[in-house]
């Protein structure tokens, strides 16, 4: 059968557009909160570049009140279920809503745990540049990365308080769901370690799995993965069966999350290139939707992208200030030089929130589509009472990034604008002891969802650098490139 199977765009006048998609869905998410803004999303000629307003006047239209934010996730969410499909393997299509009412004919997943053989830690440490940060160095670590505006207070704060709370990191009384086991940045490598249980979906690849399993058994937690139901495999072959793909097995695996025992933590680390992208955050959102309704006990983790649109506190605003009046002599020469297009400050006097916009136009609207949808979720779920982690995630090194050259140059030359990148293993470790507070303090609870989605970030300091991103995004590239060569 041609064209792609499984959750997909909808049909259009344009074929299966996710221009069209993306459209629709902003102009919807803004219609009842900023009209004007959801006209002007629809009437945008040019998504693929034009995007980037779009997606910021979604923030600064939810900026109105905690209704507005939570009306523009659950209307956006809406949009999204409304319009997407699935196409089955007989090559019928049924609207998103219908995926699991519809018969599959596929076998049922069943469940394979290994153990880990590794001692289990109770302490919290942090990898950072070749050595393990632990005590008195990782809060020096903290202190300096508040100090430098690489991290928000509040995620040190939490840090700390994991580290004065070793017993929290005994996560045996949840059942920790990693959709996408094996991205570098989600928390399996530290649940295991911790002596925790993990439920891993991810790709049905023996090279996914065989990672997974080495990784499973020098911790001290128990991995639990799918297996079609019919096989019986054993340690030696069990990579050849493990793993069901979200896109075209969403009802087995729905099916067999519901089965789990204990309270489920669904973290949500998928990730695919483009378009893929958005039909990947659609199937776990459909299954996130599912799973509430099935279940009372279901928490959500996410981690959302610093390179997108927040609204941030006025001490960033503060701190960004300081350091553009800092700058004076070599920002007026270089703005003057680039005939105003470079080093744009980072915010308007005073502003309070601030809005940070570190949208990067190299990773796209689908990108930017997909990480809005995990926000959105996280918005309507706390805001029906569920515990959600959601925790802004430094800049780092993955493969994906790395990937693309630009920003791989810009990541190279982040730091001589204050930004800091990190290595995955940082990442992930640091944004799993975020999880581990989130879960064991209920999280945040603040008045306005903006400010839940600035509580503990860890934005690598963009958040707090003097300019704008994108203004410097050149400069960066340019920077980043010289030092590759040299």
């Amino acid at each position: 059968m041609e064209g792609p199977t499984g959750v997909v765009f909808p049909k259009s006048d344009a074929g299966r557009s996710t221009s069209a998609l993306g459209r629709a869905v902003v102009a919807d998410a803004l219609r009842a909160v900023d009209p004007v803004g959801a006209r002007s999303a629809e009437h945008e000629t040019n998504w693929r570049h034009g995007y980037l307003g779009h997606f910021r006047r979604l923030v600064e239209a939810g900026l109105l009140s905690r209704d507005a934010a939570v009306t523009i996730a659950r209307d956006g969410l809406a949009a999204l279920h409304r319009r997407m499909a699935v196409v089955h393997p007989d090559g019928t299509e049924t609207g998103l809503g219908e995926v699991f009412d519809a018969p599959t004919g596929a076998e049922p997943l069943r469940t394979a745990t290994v153990a880990g053989t590794g001692e289990v830690e109770r302490e919290l440490s942090l990898p950072y540049r070749g050595r393990r940060l632990r005590g008195d160095e990782l809060r020096r670590r903290l202190d300096a990365w508040v100090g430098a505006g690489v991290v928000e207070p509040s995620c040190a704060e939490a840090v700390r308080a994991v580290m004065a709370n070793p017993d929290w990191l005994d996560l045996r009384d949840q059942r920790v769901v990693v959709l996408g086991a094996g991205a570098e940045m989600g928390p399996l490598p530290s649940v295991l370690r911790w002596g925790g249980d993990v439920v891993a979906v991810d790709l049905p690849r023996p090279e996914i799995w065989r990672r997974l399993l080495d990784t499973t058994r020098r911790g001290g937690g128990r991995l639990h993965l799918p297996v079609p139901a019919g096989t019986d495999p054993d340690a030696g072959t069990l990579v050849e069966h493990a793993g069901a793909d979200l896109l075209h097995h969403l009802p087995q695996v729905t099916d067999w999350l519901l089965g789990v025992d204990g309270r489920l933590v669904l973290g949500n680390y998928v990730y695919a290139d483009g378009a893929t992208n958005v039909r990947l955050a659609t199937a776990v959102d459909a299954l996130t939707l599912r799973l509430q309704q099935r279940r009372d006990d279901v928490a959500l983790a996410f981690l959302a992208t610093p390179t997108d649109v927040f609204a941030v506190p006025g001490d960033a605003v503060r701190h960004a200030e300081r350091g553009y009046a800092a700058r004076g002599v070599v920002r007026r020469s270089l703005r003057v030089a680039s005939g105003g297009r470079l080093l744009h400050r980072n915010y308007p006097p005073g502003a309070d929130p601030g809005i940070n916009d570190s949208l990067v136009p190299q990773q796209g609207p689908n990108y930017a589509l997909a990480k809005r949808l995990q926000r959105w979720r996280a918005t309507v779920a706390r805001d029906a009472g569920a515990t959600v982690s959601f925790t802004v995630a430094p800049p780092t090194r993955t493969r994906s990034v790395l990937r693309n050259r630009a920003l791989a140059a810009a990541y190279a030359g982040a730091h001589r604008f204050g930004i800091e990148v990190f290595d995955p293993a940082t990442s992930n470790t640091l944004m799993a002891a975020l999880l581990v507070h989130h879960l064991r303090t209920g999280g945040p609870a603040m008045a306005h969802p903006w400010q839940d989605e600035a509580y503990g970030a860890a934005h690598g300091g963009l958040w707090r650098v003097p300019y704008a991103p994108r203004s410097a995004l050149g400069l960066a590239v340019l920077l980043g490139l010289g030092g590759a060569r040299t």
